[in-house]
């Protein structure tokens, strides 16, 4: 591990140790105040303010700081370069999620919950917290990255966040969507039913439901709480049909609502015209929420890349003489505000503590261990293959950390919004990301002193 990650600039084992925990030290002190300030018993600051404070996160302070150092970083000869960054992020998840069957094969969870432990062991933080962990990192004038460790780092991360992004609004959805052979039964019990309508406003929701995707509860669509595609795909002879409209059902509920409204339009004579397949996956596609993708941190994003691989634009826009220079600086102050309310907001969301969950303490303790101690070992292995087989340059040692950071953080909070816009495994996935953020301070520190 040497070779990837240099090491000179520390003379002894108790500086390395030193190194490594001092900056989880100071995201601790932040979760911590949040967690007091949040604390049921004390409610120094309400529950509605910290859901507000992750609003503000999440459509200002997060693509403020996105599009300040993305921005000034991108160009056309780094995208050529960082490559391997959004692709580790796919390699991280199909191995994660591979690890997440054999812990579903192992630990024999419930199986209603088979497919939950796969995307839950799957699917880790690849935007806020990473972020967070750079920029306290980068915050001492003696780190192991230079004097542009922090821009450097953001950039790496927010280049590589759109292809987490793009899985969790496609894969992630379908995959959490809720059991068809245990439907009947959830619906039976009205969990599905109260986590509707009548609880949108309720300021007691747990805090995770919205800490990453504030709002979701307006993108909840008809088929949402629905096992949408194994109602379109597998046979249904066993289950109510009343529940399940039929496929042509769905077709003729399509046409009524585009602008032409006739049976005979073009549209439904190319149904008629395509094979059942087609037809269902096509319906299948037209219901996934792609088009949630162009959230305010995603399009910070796409403004960075057009500005930064512009170099007018970016000669207009970033720099010390450039003519909107002043609001430049006015977002890099907003900016700055991102770290500690991620750090407060995941201190209120720990203040709730664990939920009730079903999901075992076996299944529990084997994605915890898989997520964040397996994985982040496994990741270290292909690091230094990608770089045996040059396929970055190891001088970059932020870039190589950024690379391994990917395989060492809990599974992501969005999953938790998730879980409650499909209405399946809400408790579990509260009580799962609870433990996992818990202990991952311990394996991170572990990892980080290693990486040193």
């Amino acid at each position: 591990m040497a070779g990837l990650f240099a090491s000179g600039n520390y003379e002894s084992e108790g500086e390395k140790l030193v190194s490594a925990v001092v900056p989880l030290m100071k995201l601790l002190s932040l979760t911590v105040i949040g967690l007091v300030l949040a604390h049921p018993k004390y409610q120094i600051v309400p529950r509605a303010t910290f859901k507000l404070l992750s609003k503000l996160v999440f459509a200002l302070f997060l693509p403020c700081l996105i599009f300040t150092h993305l921005g000034q970083t991108i160009t056309l000869e780094n995208v050529a370069k960082w490559w391997f960054v959004p692709v580790n992020v796919l390699i991280s998840t199909i191995i994660g999620c591979i690890l997440g069957y054999i812990v579903a094969i192992i630990c024999r969870p419930p199986p209603e919950f088979f497919r939950f432990t796969i995307i839950m062991t799957g699917f880790g933080n690849t935007g806020n917290l990473p972020i967070a962990i750079i920029g306290s990192v980068c915050h001492s004038t003696d780190n192991p990255f230079g004097s542009d460790c922090h821009r450097q780092g953001v950039a790496y991360v927010s280049f590589a966040q759109w292809v987490a992004v793009l899985l969790v609004y496609t894969f992630v959805y379908h995959m959490m969507e809720p059991p068809l052979e245990y439907y009947e039964i959830v619906e039976e019990g009205i969990e599905i039913e109260e986590q509707t309508s009548t609880n949108i406003n309720d300021v007691s929701r747990p805090l995770l439901v919205e800490a990453e995707w504030p709002g979701m509860e307006d993108k909840e669509t008809e088929h949402s709480k629905t096992p949408f595609i194994a109602r379109i795909f597998n046979s249904i002879s066993s289950v109510s049909q009343t529940n399940f409209p039929d496929i042509d059902t769905l077709e003729e509920a399509g046409s009524s609502t585009s602008p032409k409204g006739r049976s005979g339009s073009p549209k439904s004579i190319r149904c008629l015209a395509e094979p059942r397949m087609v037809r269902r996956i096509r319906i299948v596609v037209e219901q996934t929420p792609i088009r949630h993708i162009l959230q305010p941190p995603t399009i910070a994003s796409l403004l960075a890349f057009i500005v930064g691989m512009v170099p007018q634009l970016k000669a207009f826009v970033f720099g010390a003489d450039a003519p909107l220079s002043f609001i430049t600086d006015s977002v890099e102050i907003l900016a700055g505000a991102m770290v500690p309310c991620v750090m407060l907001v995941l201190g209120g969301m720990l203040a709730e503590g664990p939920n009730d969950s079903k999901l075992g303490i076996r299944t529990t303790i084997g994605i915890t261990v898989a997520r964040l101690l397996i994985l982040p070992l496994m990741g270290i292995g292909v690091v230094a293959l990608a770089d045996k087989l040059n396929f970055f340059d190891r001088q970059d040692e932020m870039y190589t950390f950024v690379l391994l950071l990917q395989y060492t953080m809990p599974s992501a909070i969005l999953l938790g919004a998730i879980a409650s816009l499909r209405g399946y495994a809400v408790s579990e996935a509260s009580a799962l990301l609870f433990w996992q953020h818990v202990f991952a301070v311990f394996f991170s520190v572990g990892v980080y002193y290693h990486l040193l």
